[in-house]
């Protein structure tokens, strides 16, 4: 592997390292995908065949939106401690005395935020449609299988990881307080789900051709966020959390 590589693998190890010695990461991690999941779940189980397929299409859409949640809060809350939560504990400062450039700590970090906010997400997705299958009334069932906004939920897990993950770093270079970050991050990360939103209450037209449209401009977002973001981490602005000085 190549000296990159290997660099932002060490981050992403050390990241990984982190989360499971930090209780409330693994706390948020453990009860909000279970918390999203079991809502919708609950309600498409008890949902009548007798219903109007109006009422249905809206108590799917629901649904699925509840799932869109994972995605982006869980990345939004352990994404905002990445830098501020190092600065509070003083092991920021060791990070950047090693050979690694900002680059590389600032992809490290987010693919190590990337990989269980992701991960969770399409669990939670896999198992929703699990129990569905097995569980619910077969033409409900059928309603959440045929539901236009099912495939896109399967590209805008990554996209919407990927938006709140640059939100999340962002604040946190300029944070100087944990929870703080944190709330920032979280509703900072919440405009792409009103889209979605407007989607599930069909005030935009949930086709393939919106759906893929909307998931192309998250991913030009995401691109465009990583440039921003990269320029946030300087490494006196790291450490201390304000801009660096221009002063000679």
């Amino acid at each position: 592997m190549s000296t990159t590589t290997n660099h932002i693998a060490a981050v992403v190890r050390k990241e990984l390292t982190e989360f499971r010695r930090n209780r409330f990461i693994l706390a948020t991690m453990a009860v909000l995908p279970v918390f999203f999941l079991v809502s919708p779940t609950t309600t498409i189980l008890a949902s009548k065949a007798a219903a109007d397929s109006q009422k249905l299409d809206l108590q799917v859409g629901l649904g699925l939106m509840f799932l869109m949640l994972i995605p982006v809060l869980i990345p939004a809350t352990i994404a905002a401690n990445s830098v501020v939560g190092e600065r509070e504990q003083g092991t920021l400062e060791p990070v950047l005395t090693t050979p690694i450039r900002r680059e590389e700590l600032l992809i490290g970090k987010a693919v190590a935020n990337l990989i269980p906010a992701v991960g969770l997400s399409y669990l939670m997705f896999g198992v929703f449609l699990a129990i569905v299958g097995i569980g619910a009334n077969p033409v409900i069932a059928t309603a959440v299988f045929h539901a236009p906004q099912l495939l896109a939920e399967v590209f805008y897990i990554p996209l919407l990881a990927g938006w709140a993950v640059w939100v999340g770093l962002a604040i946190s270079t300029k944070a100087n307080d944990t929870r703080v970050a944190q709330q920032l991050s979280t509703l900072a990360s919440l405009p792409p789900i009103a889209v979605i939103a407007l989607m599930s209450f069909n005030v935009i037209k949930p086709t393939l051709t919106t759906a893929l449209a909307f998931a192309g401009v998250l991913l030009v977002i995401d691109f465009a966020a990583y440039r921003v973001v990269a320029k946030l981490f300087d490494r006196e602005r790291l450490i201390t959390g304000t801009k660096p000085s221009t002063a000679h």
